[in-house]
C-alpha cells in the first residue's frame, strides 16, 4: 500500500533541509512519515556499513531499503522492490552458488549499476541519486561518506562482516565487540556537509544506535558537523514499551554498556541530541512522550510530523538584539 499524500504545511515554520539519520527499517518509515510532512525539504542520510560486495554487484542495503519506502516500491515483506523476481539467485543456485544473501533481480540491477557507476569514478552519492532518479524519488537520500566503511561484529569467537552476522548468524548475541572498519579514513561528503549545516532540523531515526547510526557517528567530522549546526537535534527511540521490535538492539546496548530504555537510547547519542522521542520518558534529557510505533502510513505521519514539531519548538528563539 502506498503512504502518499501531499506534504502538510507542518513544515511552514522550517527554512531548510529535515535531515534523517537512518538506517535499517526503522529509520526507514520513519523516513517515509516524514517525506508527508517535509516534501522536498527532506535529506535522509544513510548507514552504508552494511554495504557488501556480492554477485559483481555493489550491495547498499540501508539507502537502497530507504530509497524503496519513499519511492512506494518496497515489499510487502519489508525488504527489496515490490513484486521482483529471483530468476538470477535461482540460476546461481542451479549453478552450484551458496546463495546466502537473496537478491531481486531489479535489486541485482542496481548493485549492478553501482558498481559499474563506482568503477567508472562516480562517487557513491552520484550513484545513489541516478538510482533515486529512477525510481521517482524527489527526497534525498545521501550515503554518509563517499568512503568504504565496513561495520563488523565480534560474536561466537570470530569477527563477522554485518551481513553475515545478521544473516548467516541470525544477528544473535552476546555482542563482544563491534568495530567500524575503515571509519578513520572516511569523510562526510559535501552534500551531507551542507545537508548538516543548513538544516532546520537534525532527527535520528529509530535505527539500533550501534550498527545503524553508530557508523554514521564514526565518520570523522560528522557528528562534530551535527554539534556546530544551529539546528535542533533529537532522536526518536528504536524501543517500544521497553521492547526491540525487530533485529540486535539488546544486544547491541549490552555491548555499548546502555540500559534498554529511554535513557540507554539518551545516553547513546549525548552530547549530539537536545530531546528525544520516545513512549517512556528519560531522565536526563527533555522527552516528547508519545506512541512510536511506526507500523500503518497514518502512524508514520503522526510519529513524523510530532517530531519534527518537537524539534522546531525546542530552536532557542533568535535574540532581539540588533
Amino acid at each position: 500500500m502506498s503512504d502518499a499524500v501531499s506534504p502538510g504545511s507542518e513544515t511552514s515554520a522550517a527554512s531548510g533541509p529535515v535531515v534523517v539519520l537512518a538506517g535499517g527499517t526503522g529509520g526507514a518509515r520513519l523516513a517515509r512519515g516524514m517525506l508527508d510532512v517535509a516534501g522536498e525539504q527532506l535529506v535522509v542520510i544513510a548507514n552504508t556499513g552494511d554495504d557488501v560486495e556480492i554477485y559483481g554487484g555493489h550491495v547498499s542495503p540501508d539507502p537502497d531499503l530507504i530509497t524503496f519506502w519513499l519511492a512506494d516500491r518496497i515489499d510487502e515483506r519489508g525488504w527489496g522492490l515490490q513484486n521482483d523476481t529471483f530468476a538470477a539467485m535461482d540460476g546461481l543456485r542451479e549453478l552450484g552458488h551458496d546463495i546466502w544473501f537473496n537478491l531481486g533481480d531489479r535489486d541485482l540491477a542496481i548493485a549492478i549499476h553501482r558498481a559499474q557507476a563506482l568503477s567508472g569514478g562516480r562517487s557513491q552519492t552520484a550513484a545513489q541519486a541516478e538510482i533515486g532518479a529512477a525510481l521517482g524519488l524527489t527526497a534525498r537520500v545521501l550515503p554518509m561518506s563517499d568512503r568504504p566503511v565496513r561495520t563488523r561484529i565480534n560474536a561466537g569467537g570470530r569477527w563477522w562482516p554485518l551481513q553475515d552476522f545478521m544473516i548467516r548468524r541470525r544477528g544473535e548475541g552476546p555482542i563482544d565487540g563491534v568495530e567500524y572498519r575503515h571509519a578513520a579514513a572516511a569523510l562526510p561528503s559535501p552534500e551531507v556537509l551542507d545537508a548538516i549545516r543548513d538544516a532546520c532540523a537534525i532527527i535520528i531515526g529509530p535505527s539500533n544506535p550501534v550498527i545503524s547510526i553508530g557508523p554514521i557517528l564514526a565518520v570523522p567530522g560528522l557528528a562534530d558537523a551535527i554539534i556546530a549546526s544551529a539546528a535542533p537535534v533529537v532522536a526518536v527511540s528504536p524501543l517500544v514499551h521497553g521492547a526491540v521490535l525487530k533485529g540486535p538492539t539488546a544486544a547491541c546496548l549490552a555491548w555499548a554498556e546502555r540500559t534498554l530504555d529511554s535513557d540507554g537510547i539518551a545516553a547513546a547519542y549525548t552530547p549530539l541530541i537536545d530531546g528525544l522521542v520516545a513512549d517512556e520518558r528519560a531522565q536526563e534529557i527533555v522527552t516528547l512522550e508519545r506512541d512510536v510505533r511506526l507500523d500503518t502510513p497514518q502512524r508514520r505521519r503522526e510519529v513524523a510530523q510530532a517530531t519534527l514539531a518537537f524539534a522546531l519548538g525546542l530552536t532557542p528563539p533568535e535574540s532581539s538584539e540588533s
